[in-house]
């Protein structure tokens, strides 16, 4: 179901209407290719007081503690104040002048505006290909974890932000996109169709132009990080060679060397700073487009929970 009654109800951005119309009628014109991001915005989640539960409650399943101790009220109170606040559906091409149409994606909704996309992360929640429920805060979170990483790595390559005028909004200048999901993997992992994992246990020993030495386990680190392209179909991804996407006509061989050299560097570097977090990047895809001045540009999501 895309939304289960009384648990997300849905919200609408009316509250934040005329901060994204100021903010798309005060974007330059296209003749101006200049990136320009803003800066982080202020989260405004509920807030549950932090305190040491009691000792009869430390052995317990986290939520089980939480709604047996005497913060059960708060909690649910929290829980409440949350689901109220889903994000499921939006309709701003009706309110906001210039906005040409809207493009119902499994997480976004994407509006035209011409030289420049709107686009609202919802709090949708899509796996296998389908919209399972709302999650409170989700859109939030993949919203401004990617506003955080485009302006952690410029200094590998340039992205199509202009501005974010609301927590759950960024508005990209228009670019032609590439129809390749570049998917970058460093261990021997996952459970879809088309994860290494999958595929490698099936007797899969070349991969999407990789070649993959016997031996290997699950969840294994692999000697180095491999790239696994895939085609953006409409249904489902499919793997695709390097020499097949060049060869299909979906990029030049100028266009794909220069996007998955900057894939792998985004990804080195976006492990490199998980590390220095106690965390480990296993794999991530990134998407790339075309500017108007011929620049391959980062484009849609960056290292988030649903990248």
């Amino acid at each position: 179901a895309q939304c289960v009654p009384g648990l997300n109800p849905p919200k609408t951005l009316n509250s934040k209407v005329s901060s994204i119309k100021h903010s798309f009628l005060s974007i330059p014109s296209s003749s101006s290719c200049k990136t320009i991001l803003s800066t982080s915005l202020s989260k405004k989640f509920p807030s549950i007081s932090v305190s040491v539960m009691s000792n009869q409650h430390q052995q317990l399943p986290f939520l089980e503690a939480l709604t047996s101790s005497d913060r059960r009220d708060e909690v649910i109170g929290a829980v409440r104040s949350s689901l109220s606040g889903c994000l499921s559906e939006t309709n701003l091409h009706l309110t906001v002048p210039g906005l040409k149409s809207k493009t119902r994606g499994k997480v976004r909704d994407i509006y035209d505006g011409g030289d420049y996309l709107v686009l609202v992360t919802t709090d949708r929640q899509s796996a296998f290909d389908r919209i399972l429920a709302s999650i409170p805060f989700k859109g939030q979170v993949l919203n401004e974890t990617s506003l955080w990483w485009f302006n952690k790595i410029r200094h590998i390559t340039p992205n199509a932000v202009v501005s974010a005028p609301d927590k759950n909004v960024t508005i990209a200048r228009k670019c032609s996109v590439f129809p390749v999901e570049f998917v970058v993997r460093g261990y021997v992992t996952g459970s879809t169709d088309t994860s290494l994992w999958t595929v490698y246990k099936k007797g899969v020993r070349n991969y999407c132009g990789n070649v993959l030495p016997d031996g290997l386990v699950k969840s294994q680190r692999l000697p180095a990080n491999i790239l696994t392209p895939t085609t953006k179909a409409a249904d489902h991804d499919v793997p695709v060679t390097p020499d097949e996407i060049v060869k299909r006509g979906l990029m030049t061989q100028a266009d794909y060397d220069e996007a998955s050299r900057k894939a792998l560097s985004l990804f080195e570097y976006g492990q490199h700073v998980a590390l220095e977090h106690g965390l480990i990047l296993v794999d991530t895809k990134y998407e790339f487009g075309k500017g108007c001045d011929g620049t391959v540009l980062l484009i849609d999501e960056v290292h988030t929970p649903d990248s």
